[in-house]
């Protein structure tokens, strides 16, 4: 329990919220409490309602309140003095007028994508959204990207590529327990997300098999009927190998492919020059194994591939989530009730994030910002003309890498790049290099500590907004304690800095308000918001996307506005005034309702009931916890396959850099840990870095058990203590990546990016182990 300033709130009535920190976004309630008359602060409760969680919450979500203390926080704004060079304490007003003057004179100096925006994929929506307008109608950039780029950003293409739509989940997380085989691709959801791993305990117990693909024995491998512990980076060749087998097996379901499918002969032509014994010698996945797998995830009635920052965190990412889509597709596991392929998103907003226009070639809505009708639609709710809105810009690595010479002034909210972006040295002498750094923040970050003006903002306990979970369900926060006196919220700070850029307008620090207008801005997109009100999501524990406003209805069969065959999604949702006033709009909320399946009510159970036929009632739009179920989101309604091959790993072992590098998370630290390192319990639990490796390789190396160990890369030196383990290859060594200092793991890591997500390489380079004093 942690205390802070606030107003007083009855102890009996705890907020419902939900947790600040992954994707799950489980839900919690807070209870204010001040005790003696002290100043209010807040306690966890259970809130076992919520059914992504149903109470559960682990030790991160169940310390949260300890962040809000004045002791971790920042509760000033802090300036750069040129006499002394320190940040020292600084009103607001002269803090804000240096932002936006560093800012206005870095553009009218050098051009206005001489100034760039770096956003978090721990802003809720409201603010996402808010930063991407505020980066390309106030100061007129296209140097705008956030750091959900690292987060699942292969994926999402990978997604858009085989399916025409990018959702995390394409089905409730509850839907997990009730399949019969899970294929879980480089996720150790035991440590990163625990609350979710109730559901593959489920999943077993019913007599569902577990699969795990991941180098290293993890909490997770250990619950699992079978392990294949690939090489790092050849998880593409892997899934090409089991396809093999499907086909060779004839295990192929070919009705599925030729009714719901393209691509079919190309996708298998590369499938079958990836024989086993190949893909034996790539992967080091014997194959037996292999056959076993293809044996368990075929066998069941429905099956799922998920995966996470394993496969996707590569230069071919895009490529490797492509082949086990490819997977669900050949043998019918898509777009049915129970089986799919799904991506477990790491970061709080990492969905959300990216569907508002944080995002380099995003506008609302999931809509492509070179997209001449999506730009005519977003530029009207922003009360500006579409030429005026800049084109794409540079993605997350290649933004950061251009700071200082292209990019000479940078704002940054909520990220910590030089602890979590890859070849982190070289990004922080790009962040050092910079004319000027703003930086908006709860905690003196890293990052933050290089700034020239660090604005104190407030937390999750202290405002009000919405989140978008793995599953598409948009959740809401809801504030239980007033922000300490000295701090104000994101949406404060962009108020305040647009008004001094002269944009008086357009920028409420009221989170429903900037809600209302997502709605707006949202509406007719692929991810469309505009059925979703801050009420429904009070009441229905989230909504998930797409979910259409519907402002007419007819009743009977066969009416405009009523899906005869109850497909879900928005059908012809919009009224017939709407259509007139937006007929690309219109057209595409029809073409998104096509695209989602037939079951809608009771998302979290296994079957829902359909809403569409005859004789359905007027009323809201039920949000589309289940898509795909009719047709696909592609323009012809089929899944596409993708001829993909395997290929090497942008850095692969030679004779000066022998092992490999993975790096990952462990239970009590998140992303950068700006935020967990401050908290003692999770300290003493995850005090520091370390590098896990087989005790084949420390013998050959001389290593022992906590001596520090170098990992040398082309980029730079890692050093941690050692510990040695057989739970990992003994070509491959293992690091935790949230910390800085000597031991910061992307120090070493490598910026190879995938060519279609631009995601960096982050799981896999080519390293050298040396014994070091420390």
């Amino acid at each position: 329990m942690a205390y802070v300033p606030g107003e007083r709130f009855p102890a009996s009535d705890p907020v419902d919220t939900h947790c600040p920190y992954c994707s799950l976004q489980c839900g919690m309630a807070l209870r204010p409490v001040a005790p003696d008359g002290g100043p209010v602060g807040v306690e966890v409760v259970e809130r076992t309602a919520f059914p992504v969680n149903r109470g559960a919450l682990c030790g991160k979500g169940r310390t949260a309140p300890a962040l809000l203390s004045s002791r971790v926080r920042l509760t000033e704004p802090l300036v750069r003095r040129p006499d002394s060079g320190r940040l020292e304490p600084a009103t607001w007003e002269e803090a804000l007028d240096r932002i936006a003057e560093g800012l206005a004179a870095t553009g009218r100096a050098y051009g206005r994508d001489a100034v760039g925006v770096f956003g978090g994929g721990g802003l809720t929506n409201e603010k996402a959204y808010a930063l991407g307008k505020f980066a390309r109608v106030v100061l007129g950039t296209s140097q705008i990207d956030y750091n959900g780029r690292f987060c699942m950003s292969s994926a999402a293409a990978a997604h858009q590529r085989a399916f025409g739509l990018d959702r995390g989940l394409p089905f409730p997380l509850a839907d997990v327990a009730r399949t019969g085989c899970v294929v879980l691709v480089g996720s150790n959801l035991a440590e990163t997300m625990p609350p979710a791993l109730r559901h593959l305990t489920e999943l077993k117990e019913a007599g569902g098999r577990l699969i795990v693909v991941d180098p290293r024995r993890t909490r997770t491998a250990e619950q699992a009927d079978l392990h294949l512990a690939p090489r790092p980076g050849t998880d593409l060749a892997l899934a090409l190998g089991l396809l093999h087998l499907v086909v060779a097996e004839g295990r192929v379901d070919e009705e599925f492919v030729e009714r719901r499918t393209s691509g079919w002969p190309e996708a298998r032509a590369a499938a079958m020059a990836h024989w086993p014994e190949l893909v034996e010698r790539i992967t080091g996945v014997p194959v037996p194994e292999l056959r076993k797998a293809v044996t368990m995830f075929c066998g069941a009635e429905n099956s799922m591939v998920l995966t996470a920052r394993g496969p996707e965190q590569q230069s071919k990412g895009t490529d490797t989530v492509g082949a086990w889509i490819n997977l669900c597709l050949a043998t019918g596991r898509a777009g049915r009730p129970l089986s799919g392929y799904g991506c477990l998103t790491g970061q709080g907003n990492g969905q959300g994030g990216r569907e508002h226009g944080q995002k380099a070639d995003q506008l609302p809505g999931y809509r492509k910002l070179d997209d001449p009708a999506a730009r005519a639609h977003v530029a009207a709710v922003w009360g500006v003309e579409p030429d005026a809105l800049p084109g794409p810009g540079r993605s997350a690595y290649e933004l950061l890498d251009a700071l200082g010479r292209d990019v000479r002034a940078l704002l940054l909210m909520g990220s910590n790049p030089l602890v979590s972006a890859p070849r982190a040295a070289h990004v922080e002498s790009r962040l050092r290099s910079l004319d000027f750094l703003a930086v908006a923040d709860v905690v003196l970050s890293e990052t933050a500590a290089l700034a020239d003006v660090v604005l104190p903002v407030a937390q999750w306990a202290e405002e009000t907004g919405t989140m978008t979970n793995l599953e598409g369900r948009v959740v809401l926060r809801r504030a239980a304690l007033t922000p300490p006196p000295g701090v104000r919220t994101d949406l404060q700070v962009l108020g305040g800095l647009a008004a001094r850029l002269g944009w008086e307008k357009g920028f409420p620090a009221d989170a429903e308000e900037v809600f209302e207008e997502l709605r707006r801005a949202s509406a007719g997109g692929p991810a469309d918001y505009s059925g979703i009100t801050y009420r429904r999501i009070a009441e229905e524990d989230g909504v998930f996307w797409p979910c259409p406003e519907r402002t007419e209805r007819m009743e009977g069969a066969g009416a405009e506005g009523t899906e005869a065959d109850g497909s879900e999604g928005a059908g012809r949702a919009d009224s017939v005034d709407a259509e007139r006033a937006d007929p690309e709009g219109a057209e595409r909320a029809q073409c998104a309702e096509r695209a989602h399946g037939a079951e809608r009510a009771d998302p979290d159970g296994a079957k829902g009931t359909g809403s569409g036929g005859a004789g359905r009632a007027a009323g809201p739009h039920p949000g589309t916890p289940r898509l795909f179920l009719d047709r696909f989101a592609t323009d012809d309604g089929r899944a596409r396959f993708a001829p993909v091959g395997h290929r090497p790993a942008a850095e692969e072992p030679d004779a000066e850099y022998p092992v490999l590098l993975t790096t990952g998370r462990v239970l009590a630290q998140y992303q950068s840990g700006a935020q967990t390192r401050r908290v003692a319990e999770l300290n003493e639990a995850a005090p520091g870095p370390y590098v896990q490796l087989h005790p084949r390789l420390a013998e050959r190396l001389g290593a022992v058990e906590g001596a520090p160990i170098a990992v040398v890369s082309r980029r730079g030196r890692a050093v941690a203590p050692a510990r040695i383990s057989r739970d990992i290859r003994p070509d491959t060594v293992f690091m935790p990546f949230h910390w800085a200092g000597p031991g910061r793991a992307n120090t070493v890591t490598n910026p190879a990016l995938d060519p279609v997500s631009r995601m960096p390489e982050f799981k896999v380079c080519a390293v050298r182990l040396e014994l070091s004093e420390g």
